[in-house]
């Protein structure tokens, strides 16, 4: 039998907060149905936030919003060890944008599962 393959989801997040939006909490589901039918997945979450605030702010909060996502599942029952998380700030923006711009598609977190 073959391994399933890889999936990539995002999740996004309300301006200045580790808050889902709407939609993201129920994407949440889908998300956690598909790491819980693999055995042994290996999850990666990456934060990511848009170019409003301090890049220290911006690095900070999008690890906060990595981890929020990572303690989501925890509490869900997906074992700690198999979940990888970081934060990359607002230095990989999928809309680029110029400094202290509200982009809502950059406030998200990459869910990588394999």
């Amino acid at each position: 039998a073959q391994p399933l393959r890889p999936v990539s989801f995002m999740l996004y997040f309300l301006e200045g907060a580790d808050e889902y939006t709407v939609e993201s909490k129920a994407a949440f589901e889908k998300i956690f149905y598909e790491i819980a039918r693999r055995q042994a997945a290996e999850i990666a979450v990456i934060g990511h936030t848009d170019t409003v605030g301090r890049v220290e702010y911006n690095d900070t909060l999008s690890l906060r919003r990595a981890e929020r996502v990572r303690n989501d599942f925890v509490g869900r029952g997906i074992p700690t060890y198999a979940i990888n998380v970081a934060g990359r700030g607002e230095r990989e923006l999928i809309v680029p944008t110029a400094d202290d711009v509200n982009e809502p598609r950059n406030r998200r977190v990459e869910i990588n599962i394999r």
